[in-house]
């Protein structure tokens, strides 16, 4: 298995957009998130981790849902909102992140992809 360490950007999001999603036969390692606001306000934002991977063995054999990892989240004029602040989160083969912001936000993932 490789182990491929890549950057993942986005400029000016101001609606829901689809910022990554993962390949087939392919598990990604989030590293970091990061949203700045570039607009002359504050802004709001929210991330959407969306996963429907099913048929894991015992008690745990459930469908995941769409969750929102950080909902309405306030960036002041010129700031930046780090989302994971030093923790992880796994993604499978064709989840998706979605970010929605108020106002024009960049952002910035650190992924490691498994393949």
């Amino acid at each position: 298995m490789a182990n491929t360490f890549k950057v993942v950007t986005k400029a000016g999001v101001t609606s829901a957009d689809v910022i990554y999603t993962v390949a087939s036969s392919t598990t990604t390692v989030v590293l970091g998130m990061m949203v700045g606001n570039t607009t002359t306000g504050q802004i709001t934002t929210t991330l959407t981790l969306t996963s429907d991977t099913g048929n894991r063995a015992g008690a745990n054999n459930e469908a995941n849902q769409a969750v929102e990892i950080v909902t309405n989240a306030p960036v002041p004029v010129g700031g930046t909102l780090e989302i994971l602040s030093g923790n992880k989160v796994v993604m499978e083969t064709t989840d998706t992140l979605t970010l929605t912001a108020s106002g024009a936000a960049d952002i910035v993932l650190s992924i490691m992809e498994i393949t």
